[in-house]
């Protein structure tokens, strides 16, 4: 343990249970729900309402290998390749073979996917697919009707949910394993103001940290929560410098900051090109796949073109299409243009990369388990090794998915006893930054560990990152402290600094480019030297530190129970 705590008042109440999953998406409801079935007392915490996570926003759908002629093999294959030789193909042998039944099971518990005429489940194409195995529904409100299954079914097993809840730091025993959770409720429910949940398995299924961007497809509350309390905590978190930027989000303004419109990899499976002002498609001849090629080279050919051409966009142009299509098969993005003032019926859509998703995180087992004993990572937050240098669209679902049933089972498995926490954590708590720090933190982020990096631009933003950690704690030290209140949005913006230090270490270190971490001055792959994964952890005096695995390979998380 670190000793490493937000400074936050004490645990004024406090409810008792077997696990508490942190999280409300596809992740924490699927884990909460078999936990409760295998008879544990579960308690789900969620940052906002149950279903405002990130789960909702999914729009393309969930991969798996459910289509006529498809294999859990091929499946397997592409997922290697977009991941940049970083996968862990145990992880994701288990993910493509488990995925299906997972999907069916999703299923029964009430999702409902767009079905063919013969009644099949209706598949389509993303990139990096070589075959059509991305179910979905609504269009393109996959994530919306999965996550409206889950909360219907939590509901209705009568879970114990705590909502508007900020998790603030996990508790631990005298032993230094886990006993659960202080958290903050926003004024709503039976609970108010900081308390604690106690309980020896911590499930952190938080979602992603795309808040640390100026522009992302995330929600306001995706500010990598999960991923600094396990950093508090002495977890180690990996291959955090791969972040994906979606190739094709709605181009909003060169100004246009938070969550942006996305503009589903499905629209480009049905058949819309990419094309610069002149109306040219310029995926031709870079890639097999064109449009669909894995997003990292999307990414990147879209950023090219936008600096050939001194402009801040590209084009998508899906008018052959027509009215029809566009309005059963991608309502909510068709309506999400038209509420901006372009209609992708009659003209191009203008589109530009911003961050989407983190392939690094808590690093964790098979079993979802961490490198602190009681601790468990799920979804975004998690690490599994699964996605490697780039997730492959539409794996993400299918990886909450899956690891959520097998953690459920080990925590069945094992029933850890209820110890309690210890009375003192030890250590003093970080200071936090004032809330305006936010917009700061965020176009440092962009200007200097974004789409394209550089040793240069990755030193400043280390810097600047460094002066505002300073300052911070020279605050808490000044004979008149102002910015130190503790509060949401401190404690969110804290939590921003702390990533975003890790991330730019982790992007500083990896010195070539691969997948979703182009950096300009080092543009080849270099497995030799780096076909490895970087670990890193948080040092008692609050430093990053960074370790290179030996191999590609990820070493053990822990010896087995």
């Amino acid at each position: 343990m670190t000793g490493i705590r937000l400074t936050a008042p004490a645990p004024g109440w406090a409810i008792d249970a077997d696990v508490v999953v942190v999280g409300s998406g596809v992740a924490g409801l699927t884990t909460a729900l078999r936990c409760a079935a295998a008879g544990l007392d579960t308690v789900v915490v969620t940052k906002a309402r149950l279903d405002d996570g990130s789960t909702r926003w999914a729009q393309g759908g969930i991969a798996a290998a459910l289509g006529e002629g498809d294999t859990p093999e091929q499946h397997l294959d592409d997922t290697l390749v977009a991941g940049a030789g970083l996968c862990d193909e145990e992880a994701v042998r288990t993910l493509v073979t488990e995925g299906p039944d997972a999907v069916r099971r999703l299923i029964t518990t009430g999702a409902t996917f767009d079905t063919t005429d013969s009644g099949d489940i209706a598949l389509t194409r993303e990139g990096g697919h070589h075959r059509r195995r991305i179910a979905h529904a609504g269009g393109d409100a996959t994530g919306a009707e999965i996550s409206r299954a889950l909360v219907e079914a939590v509901r209705s097993a009568a879970l114990h949910t705590i909502e508007n809840a900020l998790v603030l730091d996990l508790l631990t025993d005298a032993e230094g394993r886990t006993a659960g959770v202080s958290l903050h409720v926003m004024g709503e429910g039976q609970h108010d103001g900081v308390g604690a949940v106690r309980a020896p398995s911590v499930v952190l299924a938080t979602g992603g940290m795309g808040q640390v961007f100026s522009a992302t497809t995330n929600p306001s509350v995706s500010t990598g929560d999960g991923v600094a309390l396990a950093l508090r905590a002495g977890a180690e978190v990996s291959d955090l410098e791969f972040v994906q930027f979606h190739p094709t989000v709605l181009f909003l303004g060169a100004d246009s900051e938070g969550q942006q419109p996305l503009v589903s990899e499905a629209v480009r499976g049905e058949g819309a090109h990419l094309v610069d002002a002149t109306g040219t498609r310029f995926m031709l001849g870079q890639h097999e796949l064109a449009e669909l090629a894995p997003r990292d080279i999307v990414a990147k050919a879209i950023t090219r073109q936008m600096h050939e051409h001194s402009t801040e966009h590209m084009y998508l142009d899906a008018r052959h299409f027509g009215a029809a299509m566009w309005e059963q098969r991608f309502p909510t993005i068709l309506a999400a243009c038209r509420a901006h003032g372009i209609d992708p019926v009659t003209e191009p859509i203008p589109v530009a990369p911003a961050a989407h998703y983190a392939s690094g995180g808590i690093r964790t087992d098979l079993r979802g388990r961490t490198t602190v004993p009681g601790l468990y990572a799920c979804g975004e937050v998690a690490c599994t090794g699964v996605h490697g240098a780039n997730r492959l669209a539409s794996n993400s679902l299918l990886e909450g998915l899956v690891f959520a049933e097998r953690i459920a089972a080990d925590i069945a498995e094992t029933r850890p006893p209820r110890t309690g926490p210890a009375k003192s954590t030890g250590g003093e708590p970080v200071a936090l930054l004032a809330p305006e720090t936010r917009t700061a933190i965020q176009r440092i982020m962009t200007r200097g560990a974004g789409v394209l990096r550089s040793a240069a631009s990755l030193a400043a933003a280390a810097d600047e990152l460094e002066a505002l950690h300073r300052s911070a704690a020279a605050d808490v030290d000044a004979a008149d402290p102002k910015d130190a209140v503790p509060g949401v949005d401190a404690w969110e913006v804290t939590n921003l600094l702390l990533v975003s230090r890790v991330l730019v270490a982790a992007a500083r270190e990896r010195e070539e480019t691969r997948g979703c971490h182009w950096r300009e001055d080092r543009p080849d792959r270099d497995d030799a030297h780096w076909r490895r994964h970087l670990v890193v952890r948080i040092a008692a005096d609050r430093t990053p530190v960074v370790h290179r695995t030996e191999t590609a390979a990820f070493p053990p998380v822990r010896a087995a129970d």
